[in-house]
């Protein structure tokens, strides 16, 4: 299928977000709507079927006339935010807080572990000749997050998701960064 195949056609309703227009792309309106409404229904019912996990890691076609991807973006955040909070509050009320407090410094722990190695090492690079994140940028990211977890120095969970790397020639592993990214959003989640 090509990004033609991909417009949206006109409905009766109004758009869900903000539309683009020209040349800009944003993410397919019915890939979105059909992403959300399946979460609000997972939601509204306690399903287990769809977790935060899921909606941060949710992916969009982009195309023509398509959402506005910072609006999207936002509203995956908040969604993402109410889910967390429910697996947070059903871990709590079977565990009990304690537990629930164990796992996230344990977590926050592992984290801090990696991230005590020297700057410019803290992750596996790519090769010469291949693209990944610039380390100086992941490292400056790197350093919020140790002053958060080990100081209490503010950082949010949106702060992190909106982080954006440029790239370089043998630069940090992209699926590594994302991959402590995204536990540091767990433990952010986990302590709110």
């Amino acid at each position: 299928m090509n990004d033609d195949q991909l417009v949206d056609r006109p409905t009766s309703s109004p758009p869900a977000f903000a539309v683009t227009s020209g040349r800009e792309r944003g993410y397919h309106r019915a890939a979105v709507d059909t992403f959300l409404a399946s979460a609000r229904k997972a939601f509204e019912t306690g399903s287990d079927d769809l977790g935060a996990d899921d909606v941060r890691i949710a992916s969009f076609p982009l195309v023509k006339n398509g959402y506005v991807v910072a609006d999207v973006d936002a509203a995956l955040g908040r969604v993402e935010d109410a889910f967390a909070a429910r697996e947070r509050e059903r871990a709590v009320r079977s565990e009990g807080a304690g537990a629930w407090v164990e796992r996230a410094r344990s977590d926050a722990q592992v984290i801090l572990d990696h991230l005590a190695r020297p700057r410019r090492r803290r992750f596996a690079r790519t090769g010469i000749l291949t693209f990944g994140y610039r380390s100086d940028e992941v490292d400056h990211v790197s350093s919020r997050i140790v002053r958060y977890l080990r100081d209490g120095d503010p950082l949010t969970a949106e702060q992190l998701r909106s982080a954006a790397f440029r790239m370089q020639r043998g630069g940090y592993r992209e699926e590594q960064v994302d991959a402590l990214l995204d536990a540091t959003i767990d433990v952010i989640l986990a302590v709110r």
